[in-house]
């Protein structure tokens, strides 16, 4: 059953950055690429029409993981608690900055909700990039210090960096350079996402441009995954690949990633919309291929006294499990339902359609 809740939780999650990460793309887009009015409109619009109904998956996926990993969401909202905050600061401004961008006709008040709509996003992809970073690099469960534990073995409390900054310290921060790696090729896949997304759905005059950037930020993308392989494999986590040799079907994950990622290469020669697909496969292949490397494990423990939270020692009772089954294949259903008639309702060029005003 705890297998069955973590296969559904990580399908939600993935969903969820499938579809707000091209949100989060077009803002990166946006604040560095959007030069002449009419194309920050239609840019802005390309989110705005879909970013509440997209992040209606990070609500799900919470809230499944506080009902089926108590233990877990516990320990990662407390441990986690500063860059969620800044996190949810963020998703507001993001929200405020597409809906509030066309209220008003003057060029201040749409150049600063601009900024805000465009700042946000680049961050926001940046720190669930260091959130991932931290989770495949673990943490100081129970914050041992010389042998002894401060907390309960499933707590800890990390600092946004410490003096070290870095992720081998007994006590890393959230922010160190292995994180920041992970952040960065975040946010570049994100942006890569959403680029296509603009393609795909606006009439942009920078659409030619955006594949030329697209085949760039592949460029950068391979050289990051293979540089941040090898600091993961040799320095933060020498069994990071122990998984993929135990249980060789698991490497369909990283080969799904890096046949997306060489399949943009040919973003000259493929329609739109099968460029949409491959950085949604590639967005697919990094979590599956994150989540399969550590499995059973869900937040490492970078000390030898506190075991590693996994699916097992942090999950409910059966009974609890059981009896939200029901109830949780009713919801994922009517989820996938509301996702597939919003994107019908706005299927095509949305460059027309009103927003905003």
């Amino acid at each position: 059953m705890e297998i069955f809740w973590y296969i559904i939780i990580a399908i939600v999650l993935a969903v969820f950055f499938v579809l707000d990460g091209y949100d989060f793309g077009v803002g990166i887009i946006h604040l560095f690429m959007a030069k002449e009015e009419k194309d920050k409109e239609v840019i802005a619009k390309s989110a705005g029409l879909f970013w509440d109904s997209n992040e209606v998956w990070l609500v799900a996926g919470g809230g499944m993981l506080f009902m089926a990993f108590p233990t877990f969401y516990a320990s990662v909202f407390s441990g986690f608690y500063l860059p969620l905050i800044i996190v949810l600061w963020l998703v507001m401004f993001r929200a405020i900055g597409l809906e509030f961008r066309s209220q008003f006709n003057f060029t201040m008040w749409k150049a600063i909700w601009d900024k805000a709509f465009g700042v946000s996003s680049l961050l926001l992809a940046l720190f669930f990039g260091i959130a991932l970073g931290n989770v495949v690099r673990g943490v100081n469960l129970g914050g041992v210090e010389n042998g002894v534990s401060l907390y309960e073995k499933h707590y800890f409390f990390l600092p946004l960096w410490n003096g070290s900054f870095s992720p081998t310290h007994e006590s890393p921060g959230i922010i160190d350079w292995f994180t920041i790696i992970i952040g960065l090729i975040t946010v570049v896949t994100l942006a890569i996402h959403g680029a296509n997304w603009i393609i795909l759905k606006t009439n942009s005059s920078i659409n030619t441009n955006l594949k030329h950037v697209i085949f760039k930020l592949t460029i950068v993308q391979l050289v990051l995954t293979i540089f941040s392989l090898g600091i993961w494999q040799f320095l933060v986590n020498s069994n990071s690949l122990d998984n993929f040799f135990s249980r060789p079907y698991l490497l369909v994950f990283p080969m799904l990633y890096f046949a997306a990622l060489f399949g943009l290469f040919r973003i000259h020669k493929i329609s739109d919309g099968q460029a949409f697909t491959l950085s949604t496969l590639l967005i697919i292949g990094g979590i599956t291929s994150s989540l399969a490397s550590m499995f059973p494990v869900i937040l490492p423990s970078t000390n030898t006294i506190n075991e590693s939270l996994t699916i097992f020692n942090t999950s409910t009772s059966q009974y609890g499990l059981s009896t939200a089954m029901g109830w949780g294949i009713l919801g994922f259903i009517l989820l996938f339902v509301y996702m597939i008639i919003q994107k019908r309702l706005m299927g095509g060029k949305i460059d027309d359609m009103d927003y905003g005003h």
